[in-house]
């Protein structure tokens, strides 16, 4: 019962909003070893460094960090940065390789979740934000915040 409360729903790259423009949005799936499984099931991965490069028509999760347990018996022998490949049709690959080729454009990994029992990946076609776009992000943010605290501010006023 413990692991099902240290089990996380899915994994969120927060970074991907603020960095990136995001676009197309594909589902893929992951091949991944056993001790990569039961990381993901006790919550130790990180996705938000990771990208995605596709090399001879096959798609990769490259950089994301997945932390074996301790209790895993080939501890030493583990590489948690290893490239995943990931499992996707070849026509969202043709398609991902027209993105890439255009000058700016990247695949990052957006959500890891499960479906049913099954891993998968939520990726997306992004274009990198200039220091500007950051900067309006986050008074937008800031704003939204402030609009609501006003908000909940005059209708307790008017209690």
């Amino acid at each position: 019962m413990k692991n099902k409360k240290n089990c996380k729903k899915s994994f969120l790259n927060k970074k991907a909003k603020f960095k990136f423009h995001l676009f197309k949005e594909i589902i893929a799936g992951l091949s991944l070893k056993g001790w990569e499984v039961k990381s993901i099931r006790m919550g130790r991965i990180n996705i938000s460094n990771g990208y995605i490069s596709i090399k001879n028509n096959e798609a990769f999760l490259i950089n994301s960090d997945f932390q074996p347990l301790k209790t895993v018996f080939f501890y030493s022998s583990c590489n948690p940065y290893r490239e995943r490949k990931l499992l996707l049709h070849k026509k969202e690959i043709k398609n991902l390789l027209k993105f890439t080729s255009i000058l700016g454009y990247t695949i990052v990994p957006l959500k890891l979740f499960w479906k049913n029992s099954i891993c998968k990946l939520l990726i997306s076609i992004a274009k990198g934000k200039k220091l500007y776009d950051k900067r309006l992000h986050k008074k937008k943010e800031s704003w939204k915040l402030e609009k609501f605290m006003l908000q909940k501010h005059s209708f307790l006023k008017k209690i």
